[in-house]
């Protein structure tokens, strides 16, 4: 497949997370933590979305970890041919960040032939594959490995990182050349980051190096670092000689493409007023003492997609693309940042730009990058597939891609508001007026449109614990939402829902409403059953009507507490209370009248918002020194509502179905749970009074065992987690938490 002209339609090309970076002697390997290695089914889902030029590994530690001489093809052979035979063109990416395989590193004299071998052994075994990025990323990754020291050889110092530059881009100059002598035709696609930097005044200086310095890999290999290059001093002083900086010279080796991968948090800003920032963001140069924070932290904006792209086409040349599309974020915030870098790649295009593609990355998601994978924490962040489940399920960023792919308009209705990176809650202090990026760069102006509004989620329940949470975290989210109490909206009545929907127009039904009072629900069963079953399968019935997507709420007192493990969504429901039978019956009837519907159930929820909880109202006993009662024989898995209700959007957002079992992982007893949140609050664990359910005289059965498991995939964090957050939440007064939902 030939990579299109500039007169052609903006491409839609997609990547997978590969890195195989090297923490001491441990290799972490996203291939493997995210299943795509032993997963070949993934490619079929790759040609679904229409995608046919993809970012795809065939990485040197993978092929030969141990002799360069011997390599082992069998983990590329297969999924090359099935790319070939899907009509997939791939980018073959040699080495994606790390130092290569035991035997070698980024400041070994040695490494450029050895690299250049390896990708000779790679085109004489694949003549026909006709584009590389032979090492991904060779700036960023020599920060990593020799500036930064987060990555092997854990090098500190602007020696390391010079050497570590210099190798690699020598390494791709010498690669290319033998990928050339199989394939005259092969073409370069170089990336690194395109993040830029800022300051304030008295820091310019620091920008200006900063900026400068962004662009050093593509520079070296295009022939510009002569000696009037404005890092020529600094190459030399750093150990670089005269000499190996005019072989790039002599040996240039241009990108065909210059391949930008830009993340939320590229760019850069730099302080010196340090008081403004947490202390974890100080720094300095050694000349000043300053803070680096993430520019979208402190500046009024970004630089954006458009303006990268029109920097680079101006600054080489020659054709460019986004390269890398990924936001660690809610899903709503991930196919906003998606469309958001296809819109300025057109915008570039208008501009005079030859922008070929827009690449949607971690297509399969990626492990861990939040702590720049030093830490193997099992953080997961989803892509066009969230891997986590028995098999890979599309997201609604996968329709995103499909719909930019055939059409170029997406259809799905959360764009109404702008990414977080656009909203004013984003910021850790106000914006300074002036900022300084380097010097020369083109001036774009950036105009937007308004968004239209798209439509809206009504919230039924409102003034109960979830549908208050629904309607706080959709606004930190930029969601559309309007909740409505009873009062407005009685969802057993037919006819007043169906004026309600045709008034509103929504999008999608959260129902957040029923009956909660356990106990009193023995001696009032038909009210229990009208609030939590007839009414819940009439808004099914209205959904299906409309195509409106449903999510409802169901229990884990649907289950008589027989189990001896968890209980998974196929589990047979026995309830043992009139509360149980009502949620039991209400999941037959909403899923018989609505196949589309998303009924999770949930278990013994908390949350920092409002004072009817179980975990609040123990830790107001025990900030007033009283003792709070707990059974002792009755297992659960205890729910922050904050995370239940994130993670149900993101569910209703990607379309799912059916039911789902949404609870923080670890299960505890009551007392144990009392315990752990005094112990979290700092209170002493002594305030509990441990007791047997027997002795509470409750009027509802309940089951001894509850604790809800998922053959779907783990979603939410671990109870730990959450009670840490509960009581940081409850510390901060309730802002945190929506923060870390807006952001």
């Amino acid at each position: 497949m030939k990579l299109s002209p500039h007169a052609s339609r903006l491409e839609l090309w997609g990547g997978i997370e590969c890195t195989v970076n090297r923490v001491g002697n441990r290799y972490h390997d996203q291939l493997e933590l995210t299943g795509h290695a032993g997963r070949p089914t993934d490619l079929d889902r790759v040609a679904a979305l229409g995608i046919r030029r993809l970012r795809y590994p065939v990485l040197w530690e993978r092929v030969a970890p141990d002799d360069p001489r011997r390599p082992d093809w069998t983990s590329v052979d297969s999924p090359l041919d099935a790319l070939r035979s899907r009509g997939i063109a791939p980018i073959a990416g040699l080495l994606h960040h790390g130092s290569g395989p035991a035997h070698t590193t980024l400041l070994d004299p040695e490494f450029p032939e050895r690299f250049a071998h390896y990708a000779g052994s790679v085109a004489e075994r694949y003549p026909w594959i006709d584009a590389y990025t032979p090492i991904n990323e060779p700036l960023t990754t020599a920060r990593f490995c020799g500036l930064y020291g987060h990555w092997y050889p854990h090098a500190r110092s602007d020696a390391a990182f010079v050497r570590a530059v210099i190798n690699q881009c020598r390494a791709t100059v010498l690669a290319m050349r033998a990928v050339r002598a199989a394939n005259p035709a092969a073409q370069l696609i170089q990336t690194d980051d395109a993040g830029k930097t800022f300051s304030t005044p008295a820091l310019a200086y620091q920008a200006r190096f900063e900026n400068h310095r962004r662009w050093l890999a593509w520079d070296l290999l295009s022939g510009l670092v002569g000696r009037a290059h404005p890092l020529w001093s600094y190459l030399r002083s750093a150990g670089a000689s005269a000499r190996e900086l005019e072989w790039f010279l002599e040996n240039a080796c241009p990108p065909d493409i210059v391949g930008l991968n830009y993340y939320v948090t590229s760019d850069r800003f730099l302080d010196g007023q340090l008081h403004r920032y947490p202390a974890a963001v100080a720094g300095g140069n050694g000349r000043d003492v300053y803070a680096d924070v993430e520019a979208v932290r402190a500046c009024l904006k970004i630089s954006g997609h458009r303006a990268i792209l029109n920097e680079a086409w101006l600054r080489y040349g020659r054709p460019v693309a986004i390269t890398e599309v990924h936001l660690g974020s809610t899903r709503e915030e991930q196919m906003r940042w998606m469309l958001e870098a296809w819109n300025g790649a057109h915008s570039a295009r208008r501009d005079g730009a030859d922008v070929r593609a827009v690449t949607a990355w971690a297509l399969f998601g990626l492990m861990d990058w939040d702590s720049l994978v030093t830490r193997l924490d099992g953080h997961y962040e989803p892509g066009a597939y969230d891997v986590r489940g028995p098999e890979p399920r599309a997201t609604a960023l996968a329709a995103l891609l499909s719909d930019l792919n055939s059409s170029g308009a997406p259809a799905q209705p959360v764009f109404d508001s702008p990414g977080w990176w656009r909203r004013s809650e984003r910021l850790w202090v106000v914006p300074q007026q002036h900022t300084y990026p380097d010097a020369g760069s083109p001036r774009i102006s950036m105009r937007r449109a308004a968004r239209a509004p798209r439509g809206t989620i009504l919230v039924t329940g409102g003034g109960g614990t979830l549908a208050s949470a629904f309607a706080r975290i959709c606004a930190a989210r930029g969601l559309g939402c309007e909740v409505l109490p009873r009062a407005a909206l009685d969802i057993t009545d037919s006819e007043a829902l169906s004026a309600v929907l045709a008034r509103m127009q929504p999008w999608a039904i959260v129902n957040a409403a029923g009956y909660v009072r356990v106990d009193d629900a023995e001696a009032d069963e038909d009210r229990c059953v009208l609030a939590n079953t007839v009414g819940p399968q009439r808004l099914a019935e209205a959904c299906a009507r409309r195509g409106l997507r449903l999510l409802s709420f169901s229990s884990d007192l649907v289950f008589g507490g027989s189990a001896t493990r968890p209980y998974v969504e196929s589990d047979t429901p026995a309830p043992l209370s009139a509360y149980g039978r009502s949620k039991a019956d209400a999941e037959r009837a909403v899923l018989a009248a609505y196949r589309q519907a998303l009924m999770v159930r949930t278990s013994a929820f908390f949350g920092p918002w409002d004072s009817a909880n179980v975990v609040r109202r123990a830790a107001t006993a025990f900030a007033a020194g009283e003792i709070w009662r707990a059974a002792g024989d009755q297992r659960v898995s205890p729910t922050y509502v904050p995370d239940l209700v994130s993670v149900a959007l993101d569910l209703l957002i990607d379309g799912a179905d059916g039911l789902w079992h949404l609870a923080n992982t670890g299960d505890v007893s009551w007392a144990e749970l009392a315990r752990r949140t005094a112990t979290a609050l700092g209170y002493p664990a002594h305030l509990v009074d441990e007791c047997r359910t027997a002795e509470l005289g409750l009027a509802a059965a309940r089951p001894a065992y509850s604790v809800l498991g998922t053959e779907r995939g783990p979603r939410l964090p671990s109870l730990d987690d959450a009670l840490r957050r509960f009581a940081a939440e409850v510390a901060s007064g309730g802002g945190s938490e929506l923060l870390r939902y807006a952001v």
